[in-house]
């Protein structure tokens, strides 16, 4: 696979490269796909989880290497707001910048960054990606499927949704839940199973209905991604600790693409054993 790669420093040169099947190639030809990877490295939960070693490489190399596999980014940018995690992505070859330490969301980190290439003039991407750093092994396909929804020209916001067959997950306020519309635009989010199941049996909805849940990949249209870092927050954000809900309160509608690729999240150190026959 060919691929582009510009450090803050040094410029590369661009190559061409070929598609997926479901990816057309003036996709290619009309769009430049950023992916910015936020990594911070105070949590509550987890100190220090953009660092920790998985066989031998850190967390955040693996998902940045996993996104250079992607067939549609041209770029890609660490943003983190520490310089042990900065000097670490740097010394491993990787291109990183810092930002500020106040941010409250991974989307006003990579806003910044966005913010701060536009204002240099190096910002010429039509579509910013924000990919999660602690999902070590990411499939770039799934960054590809991201990216994909902008063949349709509405699209302003594109993430992934994947179907829930577990009552346990749906019941499970930590796996968010979407209702969509019949051309795959998000209607809402929530943390609580929707839609409710009236007359169903309690324990088993899963297996009486149609339900899906978001996985935390975004796309955006870079303007788009400008505009919602200075929306202010909205009452059903708050109570549901959901940030998309604050974009569709403001009228941004989100598109939706269905995948069946279950991918690993760590939030915690003891989900790092879940990796044992993933490394």
């Amino acid at each position: 696979m060919h691929s582009y790669r510009e450090t803050i420093k040094t410029k590369g040169n661009f190559c061409p490269f070929l598609l997926k099947s479901h990816l057309t190639i003036s996709l290619l030809m009309a769009l430049q796909s950023l992916g910015i990877i936020p990594a911070r490295f105070a949590s509550s939960r987890f100190p220090g989880k953009p660092l920790v070693m998985i066989n031998g490489k850190s967390m955040i190399m693996r998902v940045y290497e996993q996104a250079r596999k992607s067939k549609t980014l041209n770029k890609i940018i660490v943003a983190t707001d520490d310089e042990r995690i900065f000097n670490h992505v740097l010394e491993a070859g990787g291109e990183v910048m810092m930002t500020a330490g106040s941010h409250v969301s991974g989307t006003s980190r990579i806003g910044e960054v966005v913010s701060a290439l536009s204002s240099s003039g190096k910002c010429p991407y039509d579509i910013v990606v924000n990919i999660q750093g602690d999902e070590p092994f990411i499939e770039p396909a799934q960054i590809d499927l991201a990216v994909s929804v902008f063949q349709n020209p509405e699209a302003k916001i594109g993430t992934l949704i994947s179907r829930v067959s577990d009552t346990a997950d749906l019941m499970n306020p930590n796996v968010v839940k979407v209702v969509t519309d019949h051309s795959g635009r998000a209607m809402y989010f929530s943390r609580s199973p929707i839609p409710f199941l009236r007359g169903g049996t309690d324990g088993d909805w899963a297996k009486q209905s149609e339900y899906f849940r978001h996985i935390g990949l975004y796309a955006f249209r870079t303007q788009v991604l400008l505009q919602l870092i200075d929306l202010p927050a909205v009452a059903s954000e708050v109570a549901e600790s959901l940030e998309q809900l604050r974009w569709m309160y403001h009228g941004y509608s989100i598109h939706t693409a269905l995948t069946d690729i279950e991918t690993i999240g760590i939030d915690a150190p003891e989900d790092l054993l879940k990796l044992t026959n993933n490394a």
